[in-house]
């Protein structure tokens, strides 16, 4: 089976496409490289993948049409797709808000046209994300609640590509499922997140940004369990019954809200050294507390976290002090 994996060499695909190598599936890895962190972590994760004989790998803009299209054409036999190339970060969306609607809502479009064009898809898989939720205050949050009142434009874009999705699913039969991240860590993450900032900061004795003073809380989800939910949601897709339209939305979380202070601790305990706290008020965009109702998750194709901050934290540490030399 031929899989495509957009954002092959970000910190998810990168993990995903690892996984489905190791099961004896050929992947074909799309990214663009892009600046918006450290390019050379991009390019490390890639020379792994690189070295299996099963991966090839495709530089391009997947908001480029004629690029898209090329590429159905050298790829006919892609079957399923996991759709994980995004413009991320909620607070990135302030200052740069085009690479928003180019990459997350331009370029799940033309994702999806790529499909369109396969002479058999299986089943489109794409990220969505739990700040679809802007300031729900139900907890936990669950996929029957209202997702209309997006705070950031990453969720609205992200909102932006559901709505897509089930659109597309209606008129052409595309069997699609998004789903909804929930703080995603662990080895090989993003450096503009939390974990990977705090970690550089706290080692060379500078404070930690820690906002709305500390209260703070999050489903913090570690990748292995995220990676473990994506496939599993591959290779289960929506019935076609044609009475609606093959497209479902689901939570992946870890179906536990912990504290940052808790978090910090734990990365605390993994360096060995106190952090410098630099307390501040909530940022435009953010919310207090995310947590994830899996329950439909679990039921429909077996997702079942099993790591605790108290495992993932320092596995991620061990990670980032061979990977710079610490």
């Amino acid at each position: 089976m031929t899989i495509l994996v957009t954002g092959a060499a970000g910190f998810i695909g990168y993990h995903v496409s690892r996984v489905l190598l190791d099961r004896g599936e050929r992947v074909v890895g799309v990214d663009d490289l892009n600046d918006y962190y450290d390019v050379t972590l991009k390019e490390a994760r890639l020379r792994q993948l690189q070295e299996r004989d099963a991966f090839v790998f495709e530089r391009l803009d997947i908001a480029d049409r004629q690029a898209m299209e090329a590429l159905s054409d050298r790829h006919p036999d892609v079957t399923r797709v996991i759709h994980l190339a995004a413009q991320a970060g909620v607070r990135y969306s302030l200052t740069n808000p085009y690479a928003y609607t180019h990459a997350n809502v331009e370029g799940h479009l033309c994702v999806m046209e790529f499909c369109r064009r396969l002479e058999v898809l299986e089943h489109l898989v794409y990220a969505s994300s739990s700040s679809v939720y802007g300031t729900n205050i139900k907890l936990p949050f669950s996929v029957e609640d209202r997702t209309d009142t997006p705070i950031s434009l990453y969720a609205a874009t992200k909102k932006s590509m559901e709505l897509m999705s089930h659109c597309y699913a209606h008129l052409y039969q595309l069997p699609q499922t998004g789903l909804r991240f929930f703080t995603v860590y662990g080895p090989w993450g993003r450096p503009d997140m939390a974990l990977f900032i705090f970690t550089k900061k706290i080692l060379v004795g500078e404070p930690i940004p820690v906002f709305n003073n500390g209260d703070m809380y999050r489903d913090f989800t570690y990748i292995d369990d995220i990676v473990a939910g994506v496939v599993s949601c591959l290779d289960n897709p929506p019935n076609d019954t044609g009475e609606e339209a093959p497209a479902r939305v689901y939570n992946i979380g870890n179906h536990s809200t912990q504290s940052l202070m808790s978090y910090i601790g734990e990365l605390e305990k993994a360096l060995g050294k106190k952090a410098e706290i630099d307390l501040l008020p909530m940022q435009p965009g953010d919310v207090r507390e995310t947590y994830a109702d899996i329950e439909a998750t679990t039921r429909d194709f077996g997702f079942e976290p099993k790591t605790d901050i108290a495992v993932g934290v320092p596995n991620f540490i061990a990670w980032y002090r061979d990977f710079y030399g610490v």
